[in-house]
């Protein structure tokens, strides 16, 4: 469980972001100190965030290095609307376990356009993209 209050305004509008949203920006942080931010595709599932990825990429070898990631949101035109969680990133051992388009029916609804669009079923999507990241909020900021 977070200790993210969802009930205040701030709360409230970053859940419809986690609805809503399409894209997300996951920044990890490399062996050698450097924040290395990655627009991700992402489902907001019993409060965690969950990512999918390519088991080969740099973010997961990041993660294993640093646990530590944000998560934060486009904001508005002016730069309203700053949504920016602080959390660790745990890199789920089991890889290919339950990960099937069943298991995973909200995410490839959310994404069926973008998984067409790379020529993917969304078996071969979930056979791609095999490494799940779940990222557990510890905080939000935001304006």
């Amino acid at each position: 469980m977070t200790a993210i209050d969802f009930e205040s305004e701030l709360g409230k509008r970053v859940l419809g972001q986690l609805e809503t949203e399409q894209v997300a920006w996951l920044t990890t942080v490399s062996p050698s100190g450097q924040p290395q931010p990655s627009p991700v595709w992402f489902l907001w599932r019993d409060e965690h965030i969950l990512i999918f990825s390519e088991p080969t990429a740099p973010k997961v070898r990041n993660i294993s290095h640093n646990a530590k990631v944000s998560v934060a949101f486009n904001t508005d035109f002016h730069g309203n609307h700053v949504s920016i969680f602080q959390g660790e990133a745990v890199l789920d051992a089991e890889q290919k376990s339950g990960k099937d388009a069943t298991s995973f029916a909200d995410y490839v609804e959310k994404y069926a356009g973008g998984i067409e669009s790379l020529n993917l079923t969304p078996e071969s999507m979930l056979e791609q993209y095999s490494q799940l990241i779940v990222i557990i909020p510890t905080r939000l900021r935001g304006w």
